[in-house]
Order: structure tokens, then sequence, then C-alpha cells
């Protein structure tokens, strides 16, 4: 029998620069890297994951950095922004921090009783840093003191080109309508992190993906058994479902919703530290057994990538490359 997902699993963008990747969220964010693999469908493409001390499932963002890839253009229909959690008495604490290091911040604004900074990647991704109460324990040995730090994701914005389809399927999948503010309205999730999806109701100009764009959201999803179940589900309505996946660290189905949002329902297990020594997370390149043989070559297309001061528990990296 289904049963509802306790929220958001990971978010993954589109980036160009995966050395300005690692600079943004693992120093200035001071989010822990927590595994460099590759897109295990393009072994030539670098896959980036950051989030708690081990990624658990509500704090991993994940990214693809293609170099050669064009901005993407805001639009519908699109993942909009990514929000993270900060403590209520951090608001202050973040706003000079991102000044400090040439980040713009627009804000703070209100919103839901909540206090939003609202900020940008590298490569234009839109963000949010969001004050709230989490379950999640920060990094504890990462740039930003333990008491200011990043607590998890909170949610993302969903810009559908067609909302009440998009309202429909947060509803199959166990997101309860909570609140509405202006073309804003809320759904929430009833696990105990990342469990915000704020969907705009709102007339927009087609977007185009690329760099700077949120590919897709995933949720979680208890089990493989689960997933087939899902995939059944969707498959008789009409969705555009993919079959299940092996992605290692866990599996994973994708539907591509009619209103144009592209969701993945994701296992919690294994989990990012799966076959991974816990001591050296983010510190090499990790590869799954069937593209081990291809080391050198993956190596070499892929080039360095160095590692900042507090990447790692030892602090170390500073330099370093995979």
């Amino acid at each position: 029998m289904l049963t509802d997902t306790a929220g958001i699993h990971h978010v993954t963008g589109i980036v160009r620069d995966a050395q300005a990747n690692v600079d943004f969220y693992a120093t200035t964010l001071g989010l822990h890297l927590v595994k460099q693999t590759v897109n295990f469908n393009e072994k030539f493409t670098r896959h980036l994951f950051y989030g708690d001390e081990t990624g658990s499932p509500g704090t991993a963002l994940t990214f693809f950095p293609y170099p050669a890839e064009e901005p993407g253009r805001p639009g519908t229909p699109q993942i909009r922004t990514a929000s993270l959690v900060i403590p209520p008495d951090a608001v202050d604490y973040w706003t000079d921090r991102l000044a400090d290091r040439g980040v713009g911040v627009d804000g703070p604004v209100e919103r839901f009783d909540e206090t939003v900074l609202r900020v940008s990647d590298p490569d234009g991704t839109d963000l949010e840093l969001v004050t709230g109460e989490s379950s999640v324990e920060p990094w504890a040995d990462g740039p930003v003191p333990a008491e200011r730090a990043i607590r998890g994701i909170h949610g993302v914005t969903l810009h559908s080109t067609n909302p009440f389809v998009t309202a429909s399927v947060l509803d199959t999948l166990g997101f309860d309508l909570v609140a509405q503010e202006g073309d804003r309205v809320r759904y929430r999730a009833p696990g105990d992190r990342a469990t915000v999806v704020d969907l705009l109701d709102r007339d927009g100009e087609f977007g185009r993906e690329g760099a700077g764009s949120i590919h897709h959201v995933a949720v979680r999803v208890d089990d493989e058994a689960q997933l087939y179940e899902w995939h059944d589900l969707f498959r008789e309505r009409g969705y555009d479902v993919s079959r299940v996946k092996d992605r290692h660290v866990f599996h994973s189905l994708y539907v591509r919703e009619p209103g144009g949002i592209l969701f993945e329902l994701a296992t919690d297990g294994p989990g990012l530290t799966f076959d991974a020594d816990p001591e050296t997370l983010g510190q090499s390149l990790y590869l799954p057994p069937w593209l081990e043989e291809d080391r050198e070559m993956i190596q070499s297309q892929l080039g360095p990538l160095a590692l900042p001061t507090g990447v790692g528990r030892d602090g170390g990296g500073d330099g370093g490359s995979n």
C-alpha cells in the first residue's frame, strides 16, 4: 500500500563551473561536500553532492556541471528556487557573511511568518535562506559556526504551466495544502525536515533549461517496492514515468507531470555514505564498481578539482585534487 512521502529527498541543479560550485556551496554556504562522483548516464560529467555530515535525505543539494552549458532562462515550467533552513537568529550573520564574500542579497523579506534572504550561486541558481526549525544537525566541522549553520532543505518553489494539475500531483504524493499568500500556495509533507513546496499560481513566459536551472526535485519513498507501486499508479494515469533505476546510493524513478515539473521519487537508502569511508567523504572521486575499470580515463577527462579548507573532517584538501 502506498504511503505519503515524508518530504523532499534532494534537489538537483545544472551549472557550468565545478570549481566555482564547490567554492560557493562548501566554503561560502558551509555545506559538506559529501560525494564527488559522476552522472551514471554520462560518465564524463561530474555529479557533486552537498548536505549535512552524511548528506542525509532532506539535506542534499546536487549539481551536474556542464562546462559548455548555455545559461538557463527563468520561466515555466520550472523549479524556480531551492530554499535552505537557517536558525531564526542567524539572519544578520548570513547577510554579513554573504556580503563579505561578494554575494548579492535580496531581503530580508517576510513570508508565511518566516524571514527570507534571496541569493544566487555563481551560475545564477536562485536560492533562499529561510528561518525555521529543523531536525537536521548542521555539519559540525564546516566553516560556519554550528549555531548559525544551514540545517538542510526547507523546500522548493514550483512554477508550473498548469498549477491545478501540479497541485493534484502534490496531493497524490502526500503534500497537504496549508496556506496561501497572494499567488503563492504552500503545501507541506508530514515529515520532520524538507517538507515545503510552494506552488506559484501565476502566468509566465516559457523558460529554458540551462546553467542556473534546477533540473528536478526528488521526494522521499520508503523502499524499492513502493517505487514499483508509484510507477504503476503514474503509468495508469498516463504520466510520463521512467522505469525504476538503480542509482547505487538509492533507487528512484522520474515522473514528468502534466504541468511540466520533473519529480524524482527516491528511496532513503542505502544512502550517500554507502560503500564509502565516512572519514574521507567528498575528498576524492567516488565511482561505483561498474565504472572502476574506467577510473583513469574518467579522471583524465574531468580534470582536477581543488577542495577548499574545511572540506573533510580533518579540514584538509586545500589545493588538492581528485
